[in-house]
């Protein structure tokens, strides 16, 4: 008897593709998502959108500063692990100002300021604080270009006494060399006693070479400074958008509930017409969607801390725009589907694949850039960027245009899907 309830539950799952689904495609799936991300994402440091700033061409008249300054701006747009984000024209360098509003407004992650201070050269990193790791990369990368820009020889820096060129294996190429030296001079200098350190190239070492001070590196956030609870309005969005989806492919699975039980025929023998009937489930789902939304934003508030009543107009038009765009999206998926069943594997795994890719589960920062322009694709990415600007950058309504824009088009686009899709109903 027990072999005989094996046996039909194994006839049951080889007939059931749904089930087959959830328990075979679905894990292999997400696996396969997470591990890109994780190994190509945040195992790989993805590139940090960066705008490069002279200050010495704002702050002083000397040609030979600001082309100390330039020269460091120039190797940093060179290296890999940075994306420059040009300004109007085509120079790699913005005034101060200029960078300061692309990071506002998202364009760029960090603003890097160089400048001379106390006859040393010196950065200020313009800072968004959302991102926790990509200051400590422009850290790192800055401190390295300042360095090398303040040898006196960079091909000759600074070795220890046991690191002699017979003592240390030749290198095969120019490249290596310098890398080689570089890690030595690095070493030597993060080993000095900080009462040691000069800002000049005045003191020398007991083995004839200039000691370097590191140089003064200041971090500045122009964005997140002064928030009480800066990162709650992420979570926040996050969650609210991906359960705003799963209720939506609920709220459609109705429709597959009244085609099962020919309630769906009786409203439309009546002067009901399948135009009317997709119009109100849509104006319901989306006026559901928005008070879901705010329930979660309003205990967000009231626990949290989150500041929802002065962004309140940025909010609600967000909001309007996600909740209706979820909408479409649910009576798509239902009349794409014939079967309750159907709709509830092809929902878990197109709602929880959107939120993976468009950031409701991990931050779209950490992705790779291949990873961040396939969550482009997902409605979950623009709708967090729209909050994003709304709570985090705290910039006005006329900012949302895009994130706006991409919503109501998708909310149009799935609703007229779903009318087209609806039409074997009204013919069988």
């Amino acid at each position: 008897m027990i072999w005989q309830v094996i046996e039909i539950h194994l006839r049951r799952l080889r007939h059931n593709r749904v089930e087959w689904l959830l328990t075979f495609v679905v894990p292999i799936a997400f696996f396969s998502i997470f591990a890109l991300i994780f190994t190509r994402g945040v195992g790989t440091t993805p590139r940090v959108k960066v705008v490069l700033v002279n200050g010495a061409a704002e702050t002083t008249d000397s040609a030979v500063i600001t082309d100390r300054c330039q020269k460091v701006l120039d190797s940093l747009g060179e290296n890999e692990g940075l994306k420059v984000i040009r300004g109007s024209s085509d120079s790699t360098t913005v005034d101060r100002a200029t960078a300061e509003s692309m990071v506002r407004r998202g364009t760029a992650t960090i603003a890097v300021v160089i400048d001379q201070k106390d006859e040393q050269l010196a950065a200020e990193l313009l800072n968004d604080a959302s991102d926790q790791v990509a200051s400590q990369v422009v850290t790192a990368l800055v401190t390295r270009e300042i360095m090398i820009g303040l040898a006196p020889n960079p091909t000759a820096l600074p070795r220890s006494r046991s690191s002699s060129e017979g003592d240390r294996p030749q290198a095969t190429d120019s490249k290596q060399n310098e890398q080689a030296d570089f890690a030595e001079f690095v070493r030597n200098v993060a080993s000095k006693p900080e009462a040691d350190a000069s800002p000049s190239l005045d003191k020398v070492s007991s083995i004839g070479q200039p000691v370097l001070a590191p140089p003064q590196i200041e971090v500045v956030n122009v964005i997140g400074e002064g928030k009480t609870n800066p990162v709650i309005s992420v979570y926040a969005a996050g969650i609210a958008v991906m359960f705003l989806l799963f209720g939506a492919t609920t709220g459609g699975g109705v429709l597959l509930e009244e085609r099962e039980n020919q309630t769906l025929e009786r409203l439309l023998a009546t002067h009901m017409t399948m135009d009317q009937l997709l119009l109100g489930k849509w104006f319901y789902l989306t006026l559901l969607g928005c008070v879901q939304v705010t329930v979660m934003f309003v205990w967000a508030q009231l626990v949290f801390g989150l500041n929802l009543i002065e962004h309140f107009d940025g909010f609600a038009m967000m909001t309007l725009a996600t909740a209706s765009a979820a909408a479409s999206f649910g009576l798509f998926l239902a009349t794409l589907c014939r079967t309750r069943g159907q709709l509830g594997g092809l929902s878990v795994v197109a709602v929880l694949t959107m939120s993976a890719l468009g950031g409701s589960m991990v931050p779209r920062y950490v992705m790779s850039e291949p990873l961040q322009r396939a969550g482009l694709w997902t409605f979950n990415a623009w709708a967090l960027d729209g909050y994003d600007k709304v709570f985090w950058r705290e910039l006005p309504p006329g900012e949302l245009g895009p994130q706006l824009g991409v919503l109501m088009a998708t909310a149009f686009a799935l609703l007229l899907a779903a009318r087209l899709l609806a039409i074997r109903w009204e013919v069988t």
